[in-house]
């Protein structure tokens, strides 16, 4: 659905509770605990949990990736859809149980370097 230039997520009621019955089939896996370095990029630090859905595949080949926040970690908040120039890769990373303080320091995590860039789309009826 294209308006005034803009693509519109189609259904978005029915996206987010999909989203929400998708991570509830899953397990998270934080394999990147908040305030950990990058393997690759000791500089990077996360400011958040970070890691991925048990038993769920993203483009890459692993798990699907997830970023947790201080609350219900069983509702999706947001998604992330991010960008990697040098891996010339994309993926989708959904923020579970995320403030809106902590949607911002993920979505500036995203686009700290002049190689990657992340858009946040956010949940419309909040957090």
């Amino acid at each position: 659905m294209f308006a005034q230039g803009r693509i519109a997520l189609d259904r978005p009621e029915r996206f987010w509770p999909f989203a929400d019955g998708f991570v509830a089939g899953a397990r998270v896996v934080i394999d990147r605990p908040r305030g950990s370095a990058h393997p690759r990029f000791p500089q990077i630090v996360y400011p958040l949990d970070y890691g991925y859905l048990e038993g769920t595949r993203a483009i890459d080949g692993g798990g699907v990736d997830v970023w947790c926040g201080s609350g219900d970690r069983a509702r999706v908040g947001g998604v992330l859809a991010s960008l990697d120039l040098t891996r010339r890769d994309g993926e989708l990373k959904l923020l579970l149980g995320c403030t809106a303080d902590e949607m911002e320091t993920i979505r500036l995590f995203h686009n700290q370097a002049d190689w990657v860039a992340g858009a946040l789309i956010l949940r419309p009826d909040g957090v």
